[in-house]
């Protein structure tokens, strides 16, 4: 499998680089979680990091790479939107 290494800002893996598989598109995955595990016992800490682009390029503005930055809020959850669903009604 191939592999990129990928910078990490924020959290507890700020400023770090680390090698991340890629998929076969070849970016690496949107989330990127790390469970930390605590000492007395409990249920692991889990750091979420989320890929975003790198910057643009000024000339041409092309990407670029990816960056993973710290979502301290954990990893969000979006809803599915089939084409042949109903809209939601606002009451």
């Amino acid at each position: 499998m191939k592999s990129e290494n990928t910078p990490f800002r924020g959290g507890p893996l700020d400023g770090r680089v680390l090698p991340v598989l890629v998929g076969p598109t070849g970016h690496p995955p949107k989330w990127y979680e790390v469970p930390v595990p605590s000492p007395d016992g409990s249920p692991p800490t889990v750091y979420a990091y989320e890929r975003v682009p790198a910057g643009y390029t000024k000339r041409l503005g092309l990407q670029r790479g990816w960056v993973y930055e710290y979502a301290p809020g954990g990893r969000t959850r979006r809803a599915l939107n089939w084409p042949w669903s109903k809209p939601e009604s606002r009451d």
